[in-house]
């Protein structure tokens, strides 16, 4: 597995530490944004290879941080996997968030091998996709 630049776009503080450890573990860098101009900002400064979005954010929901992100030009093939506690009230069911353009869907709490082998999966993806 090789090792990437994941922005993670969390508020909450346990969560942070929890997929910082994990991340890590899966060999990866890890920058954090904990609200949606913070990962707007970031995202632009980092150009991380994926981003993991919480869809509950203070300030805006992450659907709205997505389509931003999605219409930023150099960042509108990074993929972003989406990590929400939401229930599925409207923009925040798998189908609509997928629908949206996330290239992953996980409830919290996530087992760390599956979001490690969707990143994995998606940014291998996009790499071959758009270095060939």
């Amino acid at each position: 597995m090789a090792g990437w630049k994941i922005l993670v776009v969390e508020d909450d503080q346990d969560m942070q530490n929890w997929l910082q450890v994990q991340l890590k573990a899966g060999g990866h860098d890890v920058v954090f944004a904990s609200d949606g101009a913070q990962a707007l900002m970031s995202a632009r400064k980092e150009e991380p290879d994926a981003i993991i979005l919480d869809l509950g954010l203070p300030g805006g929901d992450g659907l709205v941080v997505m389509n931003r992100l999605k219409g930023i030009k150099p960042l509108a093939n990074v993929p972003i996997i989406v990590l929400t506690g939401a229930s599925d009230q409207p923009g925040f069911t798998e189908r609509e968030t997928l629908a949206a353009g996330a290239g992953a869907f996980f409830r919290k709490p996530v087992d760390p091998d599956e979001l490690n082998a969707a990143i994995e999966r998606l940014v291998s993806f996009k790499d071959q996709m758009f270095d060939a």
